[in-house]
C-alpha cells in the first residue's frame, strides 16, 4: 500500500511539474523603457513615445513574473536615466538579457501614413541608411556632449564577440513571436524584420541585447493601436515567447 501511496504521489508531482512548466526563476531580464523625463521620444498626435513604452514595460514585466522569471526594468516611473544608467544595469543584475523598448517615428509629413512596422535591433554598424537615421534619433538625447571619436570607441569597443551572435539570434526569435501574436488579430501588421543598427543603449551591457522598435507612433493606425491594451499586451506576450525560445534553444547548445 505504501509503495503505491508513493508512486501515485510521485505521478501527481510529474503532473504538476508538467503544468507548471520549465523553472525559470534563475533567469534574469532587464527590461528597458526609453526615454523618459524631459526626454519625451517621438511625438505625434498628442501622444508621447515615453508614454508608451512605460506601458508596455509594465506590462512586459507583469508578463515575464507569471513565466517565472525575475525582471528589473530600468525606469517605472516618467524618469530620464543617462547612457550609463541605462547600459550598466543589465551588467550589474547579472541579467541574462536586456530589452529596450521604444516607439519609431519619421520626420517627412508627407510619408507619415506610408511608414509603419514592427521592427527589432541588435548592436552592429552597418551602412543602411535606415538603420542609421532610427538609430541617430535614440541615440542623440543620451549622447549629448559625447564627440565623434569617443561615440567610435564606444561601438568599436564591443562589436566582435559571442554578444553580437547572440543578440542576433534573441532579435530574431522576439521578432518572429511578436508578429506571429500581432498578425493573429492583426492580419495587416507590418513585419519590419530584423536589423543591425549601432544603439549606444546596447554598448554597456556585455550579454545578449536587444532594441524593440514597437511601431511607427506617426503613423495615424499604428499609433491608435499602440496605445490599446490588447496590442501592448500581444506585443509584451510574443517578446516573452521569444526570450523562452531563444534561451530554452541556448540551454540546448550549452547542454544545461
Amino acid at each position: 500500500m505504501k509503495e503505491i501511496k508513493g508512486i501515485l504521489l510521485a505521478l501527481v508531482l510529474l503532473l504538476l511539474t508538467a503544468c507548471m512548466g520549465p523553472d525559470r526563476s534563475h533567469r534574469l531580464v532587464v527590461i528597458d523603457a526609453g526615454h523618459g523625463g524631459h526626454d519625451c521620444g517621438a511625438q505625434c498626435g498628442g501622444r508621447q513615445e515615453k508614454a508608451l513604452v512605460l506601458q508596455i514595460v509594465k506590462k512586459l514585466n507583469k508578463a515575464f513574473k507569471r513565466e517565472g522569471y525575475r525582471v528589473y526594468m530600468t525606469r517605472g516611473s516618467d524618469r530620464f536615466l543617462t547612457l550609463g544608467e541605462r547600459t550598466r544595469i543589465a551588467d550589474r543584475k547579472e541579467a541574462d538579457v536586456f530589452i529596450s523598448i521604444h516607439a519609431n517615428a519619421i520626420a517627412d509629413k508627407r510619408r507619415f501614413e506610408a511608414v509603419e512596422g514592427i521592427e527589432t535591433y541588435f548592436l552592429q554598424k552597418t551602412r543602411d541608411t535606415r538603420s542609421q537615421r532610427i538609430a541617430a534619433r535614440e541615440n542623440a538625447a543620451v549622447l549629448q556632449g559625447a564627440d565623434a571619436l569617443s561615440k567610435g570607441v564606444i561601438i568599436d569597443s564591443v562589436l566582435n564577440g559571442p554578444k553580437i551572435v547572440e543578440s542576433n539570434k534573441l532579435a530574431i526569435d522576439v521578432q518572429r513571436h511578436m508578429m506571429k501574436r500581432l498578425k493573429s488579430r492583426y492580419p495587416d501588421a507590418q513585419n519590419g524584420g530584423v536589423r543591425p543598427a549601432p544603439f549606444y543603449v546596447l554598448v554597456g551591457a556585455s550579454r545578449p541585447s536587444i532594441l524593440v522598435e514597437v511601431g511607427y507612433i506617426t503613423n495615424t493606425k499604428e499609433r491608435n493601436r499602440l496605445f490599446t491594451e490588447d496590442y501592448q499586451e500581444r506585443i509584451a506576450k510574443g517578446i516573452v515567447e521569444g526570450v523562452n525560445r531563444y534561451l530554452d534553444n541556448r540551454e540546448k547548445e550549452l547542454g544545461i
